[in-house]
């Protein structure tokens, strides 16, 4: 290890850090340079495409470990103890030095920071806060900074994390206790959701005593946690039962789902072969069906198949709750209230926001539904126009076949 340069530890280090997904820097505080003060900004435009701002804008991070070596020894993770990688480890100097020195060139526009476990959860905790100390406090760098929180370090090595972050995460990697157990025996499901709780807390402690003080310390955001899908036997309805309680107990701005990918010299009791990607595809659309579109875990559990717990791979889980709940439709779309209107399949947040303001002053028709969203197609059995009634549309047996999405031949030299 103490022979790799710089470049050898990030080209370990960024590729040990690609299979953590919760990366997104929504929700980051706005802080800039202007004044000749400070270094870095979250409102900067340009960089590498690698993750989202609150605006919509994608903005590049230099996401790494600080160390890839790890005592722990969790079957799915490549850098468990007894897995055969090479190593490297970076100083919390290093860290500050390659964020300032990528900002400068204009590579990038914060820190997403992880680690293995080295030494014991505590010291772990201290190196990820001193980097982040450092940047904050030595160099007024005023980036987005992202940090991985380790739930079995003290408490307050992890608060002080929020101190110094935007957003801050703690994965409960499995969806099931019992997989987490098997899996990941040194870890503690009730530990993972005694960080989360004592983070919430935190959070809402500073949100408060912003609007009580206007110079009240800054603290984090929110958190965000991320699930491994297809390592252990937890289903589709497992997985958005537990991130349903999540949300609510937590507060947590995001759920991250990672599809499980096979690794080198993998225990047996992992699977020998990845989930499919839609698989992970879907979770996310059921993920966005509780958090904008109104549905309860359990209208996302109606549309799992009831033998498999497994949401349908070849449409959407909000077709195939429509075409199971046929009564609910159609949908009059210059009557029904917004929730009506958010059940239809093909219909997004901002065409339903179009639509409750158009209606306002016309009668709707077909084609005024139609410039609102990319295809009426998809629409036309479950919703009412001034113009257009589905009539038996609603109720043929053939109907998922007619709105369905088509499979299409990937071309291996198209463009």
């Amino acid at each position: 290890m103490s022979r790799l340069d710089m470049a050898g530890k990030l080209e370990i280090l960024a590729d040990a850090a690609k299979y953590d997904a919760s990366c997104a820097s929504s929700g980051a505080q706005k802080r800039d340079s202007r004044g000749g003060k400070g270094i870095g900004s979250t409102t900067a435009s340009s960089g590498i495409c690698h993750s989202y701002t609150p605006d919509g804008r994608c903005i590049s991070l230099l996401k790494i470990l600080l160390t890839n070596s790890c005592i722990f020894d969790c079957h799915y993770c490549i850098n468990r103890k007894s897995s055969n990688v090479r190593r490297a480890r970076f100083t919390a100097k290093e860290v500050v030095d390659l964020t300032l020195s990528f900002y400068k060139r204009n590579y990038i526009e914060g820190l997403f920071l992880s680690s293995g476990i080295i030494g014991s959860p505590d010291y772990t905790m201290e190196q990820i806060v001193e980097v982040a100390r450092s940047l904050r406090l030595d160099h007024d760098f005023r980036g987005y900074i992202h940090l991985k929180t380790i739930p079995d370090a003290d408490p307050m090595l992890v608060e002080a994390a929020g101190r110094f972050a935007d957003r801050v995460s703690i994965n409960v990697e499995l969806p099931t206790v019992p997989g987490l157990t098997k899996l990941a025996p040194e870890k503690s499901a009730p530990r993972i959701e005694g960080a989360m709780g004592q983070m919430r807390l935190a959070i809402e402690d500073s949100k408060d005593a912003r609007r009580r003080y206007r110079h009240a310390p800054r603290f984090a955001t929110g958190q965000s946690t991320q699930m491994i899908v297809g390592a252990d036997d937890g289903t589709d309805r497992d997985i958005v039962g537990r991130a349903a309680h999540l949300y609510d107990r937590f507060g947590l701005r995001r759920v991250y789902y990672s599809a499980f990918s096979p690794i080198p010299d993998a225990s047996a009791v992992l699977p020998l072969k990845r989930p499919p990607l839609q698989r992970e595809n879907r979770l996310y659309q059921a993920d966005w069906l509780m958090r904008f579109y109104t549905f309860t875990p359990e209208d996302v559990a109606q549309t799992t198949d009831p033998v498999t717990g497994m949401l349908p791979l070849d449409i959407d889980p909000k077709l195939a709750w429509a075409l199971k709940f046929r009564e609910h439709f159609p949908v009059d779309v210059n009557r029904a209230p917004k929730e009506a209107l958010l059940r239809v399949p093909g219909l997004g947040t901002k065409a339903v926001n179009g639509i409750l303001s158009a209606r306002r002053v016309r009668r709707l028709r077909l084609e005024d539904v139609g410039r609102l969203t990319v295809s009426v197609k998809k629409l036309l059995p479950f919703i009412i126009c001034e113009d257009w009634r589905p009539v038996r549309l609603t109720d043929r047996a053939d109907l998922k076949a007619l709105v369905a999405p088509k499979p299409v031949q990937l071309d291996l030299f198209g463009a």
